[in-house]
């Protein structure tokens, strides 16, 4: 079966998309930029610096993003270059990451819920912002169309 755009409408997978986009973002200390660009990679399976290069054109400029993305360990070295048979470092995205892709799109088909409890980061703090959001999840959890 082929997916159609009126499918992905009828299931409303973007429906609340920024506040997991939010919600992901916060709790794991990534920008949006970080988040989607994991995305990407996680969609490419294997990828190179050059890909990195190539698929940071439409992001903010970050020059620490590709060493802190590695160092946080969202990104893991697959294959090293070698000189003879592999000219480039192969990438791919990390266990970690995958986990947290994964459960991103388990929230926005409705199969998870995203954690709504004292662990919620937007419950350490009690400003607006903070209060807009558990309130937009609390919406979340209520919507039977979800």
């Amino acid at each position: 079966m082929r997916l159609e755009a009126d499918n992905i409408r009828e299931i409303g997978l973007f429906k609340y998309y920024r506040l997991v986009r939010k919600w992901a973002c916060k709790t794991y200390n990534l920008t949006d930029a970080d988040l989607e660009l994991l995305i990407h990679f996680d969609c490419l399976d294997k990828f190179t610096r050059n890909d990195y290069i190539k698929g940071t054109y439409i992001y903010s400029w970050d020059k620490n993003r590709w060493e802190r993305l590695r160092s946080e360990g969202w990104i893991d070295v697959f294959a090293y270059r070698n000189r003879t048979t592999i000219k480039y470092t192969v990438f791919k995205t990390s266990t970690k990451c995958k986990h947290l892709i994964t459960r991103i799109y388990k929230i926005l088909l409705g199969e998870d819920d995203i954690p709504f409890s004292n662990r919620n980061i937007f419950n350490k703090n009690n400003n607006y912002t903070s209060k807009v959001f558990n309130k937009s999840i609390k919406d979340m959890y209520n919507d039977n169309t979800r």
